[in-house]
C-alpha cells in the first residue's frame, strides 16, 4: 500500500508541475513526458507485479527487480524531470525550505560529483550484495525497502552529472562516456561473479535445491548475473553512441557560434 501511495504522490506532483507550466505558457515535449511515465511503468512492474512476488523465491527475479527500478528507471526518471519540470516539481511550500537549507544543497552538490558519486555507487552496490545484508533484505520488508531506496539513490547520483536535469539541453562532453563506462564496468564485474561462480550463493534465503519455475539454484544465479551483464552492455553501447553524437553536435554548434562571432566582429570594423 505504501508503494502505491508513493507512486501516486510522484505522479500527482509531476502532473501538477505540467499544469503550472502550461498556465505559464511553457511547453514540455511529449518525449520528456513519455520518459517520466516510462520510469513510472518500470517502478510499477518492478514493485507491483509478479517480478516482486517471485523475488522471495528466485534470485533472478530479485535482480530483475533491481535492474528495473534503479538501473533503468533512475536515469529515465531524470530525463523526464529535466527542467523546466524539475523547477516546478515540488510545491513552493516544500521547495523554498529545501532551497534555503544550505547543508542539504551543498551535500547533494558534493555527492553528485562524478569522483564522489562513483565510489558511493560501488560501495552501496557491492555492500548490499554481501550475504548478510542481502539475506536481511530478502527476509525483512523494511530492510528490503531501504535496499531499494539506496539503489535508486545511487542510480540518481551516478547519472545526475551525465544527464544534467537542471539544464534544459544536455551538454555534449566526452568525459561523460568514461564516467558511464566506469560505473557500468564496475557493476558488470558483480554480474560476472554470479555467472562464473560454480556453486549457489545466498542459499540461506533461497535454498540450494530446485527453485520456482523449474530453475536449479545455479541456473537461477547464472540467469541473475546474465541479466546484470546484458543490461550493463546495453547501457554502455547506448551511452557511447549517444554521448559521442551529442559531443559532435555540441562541437558543431560551438564552431558555428564562433564563426558567427568572428563574422560579426569583421562586419563591425
Amino acid at each position: 500500500m505504501a508503494i502505491v501511495l508513493w507512486l501516486v504522490l510522484l505522479e500527482g506532483l509531476y502532473l501538477r508541475a505540467l499544469r503550472v507550466l502550461k498556465r505559464r505558457g511553457v511547453t514540455v515535449s511529449r518525449f520528456q513526458i513519455a520518459m517520466w511515465h516510462t520510469a513510472m511503468a518500470l517502478w510499477i512492474i518492478g514493485l507491483l507485479s509478479p517480478v516482486d512476488w517471485y523475488g522471495d523465491d528466485l534470485l533472478s527475479a530479485h535482480m530483475l527487480q533491481h535492474l528495473l527500478i534503479a538501473d533503468l528507471a533512475a536515469p529515465i526518471m531524470l530525463v523526464g524531470l529535466r527542467n523546466p519540470v524539475l523547477m516546478f516539481f515540488l510545491p513552493k511550500s516544500a521547495l523554498v525550505p529545501l532551497a534555503r537549507t544550505r547543508w542539504l544543497r551543498g551535500g547533494f552538490r558534493f555527492l553528485r560529483r562524478p569522483l564522489v558519486a562513483l565510489p558511493i555507487y560501488v560501495l552501496v552496490l557491492y555492500g548490499w550484495h554481501w550475504s548478510v545484508l542481502f539475506d536481511a533484505a530478502v527476509q525483512h520488508p523494511l530492510v528490503h525497502a531501504l535496499q531499494h531506496s539506496s539503489f535508486i539513490a545511487i542510480g540518481v547520483l551516478v547519472w545526475w552529472s551525465v544527464l544534467e536535469p537542471k539544464r534544459r539541453r544536455l551538454r555534449g562532453e566526452l568525459w561523460k562516456i568514461g564516467h558511464v563506462l566506469s560505473a557500468r564496468f564496475l557493476g558488470m564485474f558483480l554480474g560476472m561473479n554470479f555467472v562464473l561462480i560454480r556453486h549457489p550463493i545466498y542459499t540461506d534465503v533461497y535454498g540450494s535445491g530446485q527453485r520456482a519455475l523449474g530453475l536449479s539454484a545455479l541456473s537461477d544465479q547464472q540467469l541473475a548475473g546474465a541479466m546484470m551483464v546484458t543490461l550493463d552492455i546495453i547501457l554502455m553501447v547506448f551511452a557511447l553512441a549517444f554521448l559521442f553524437s551529442r559531443a559532435g553536435q555540441q562541437y558543431d554548434a560551438d564552431e558555428a557560434r564562433a564563426a558567427a562571432s568572428r563574422g560579426a566582429a569583421v562586419t563591425s570594423r
